[in-house]
């Protein structure tokens, strides 16, 4: 079983409310970090940048406005068919505009492989609080 789903796509980098530009973005969910996607932005004469952030704040962005950091998404248009992502880093904003029918395709696939909601299972959860808790300085804890 594959425990990555990569997906291509093209977005528009809105630079006015009159100007966007059309960019290829890569979408990419790897299994052994199942609460996060990546988004990589290829833009034209730079390096390509590349964004990870929550899976479900890209679920939830499709159908309604979320996001309290650095990235927001929420839906364009009562139908729900295009989605805005907006970037903020200490070099400047970013607003993408996308539509939701290629990211719900990807998510999709991303469910088949860690359904939402089981991304860790008993198992992995005992693990992990197991390294943690055998981290340097968690001696005393408890």
């Amino acid at each position: 079983m594959h425990s990555t789903v990569q997906a291509h796509m093209v977005m528009h980098l809105v630079a006015s409310t009159e100007l966007s530009f059309r960019i290829v973005v890569d979408l990419e969910y790897d299994a052994d970090d199942p609460f996060a996607v990546a988004l990589t932005f290829h833009l034209p004469g730079d390096a390509p940048v590349t964004w990870v952030f929550a899976r479900e704040l890209l679920v939830d962005g499709i159908s309604r406005p979320t996001g309290e950091g650095d990235v927001h998404i929420h839906p364009l248009g009562d139908d729900l068919g295009e989605v805005c992502i907006v970037l903020h880093s200490t070099e400047g904003d970013a607003m993408l505009r996308a539509a939701a029918a290629p990211l719900i395709a990807f998510l999709a696939r991303t469910d088949r492989i860690v359904p939402m909601g089981q991304e860790l299972s008993g198992g992995e959860l005992d693990a992990q609080l197991a390294s943690i808790l055998s981290a340097p300085g968690c001696e005393n804890a408890g």
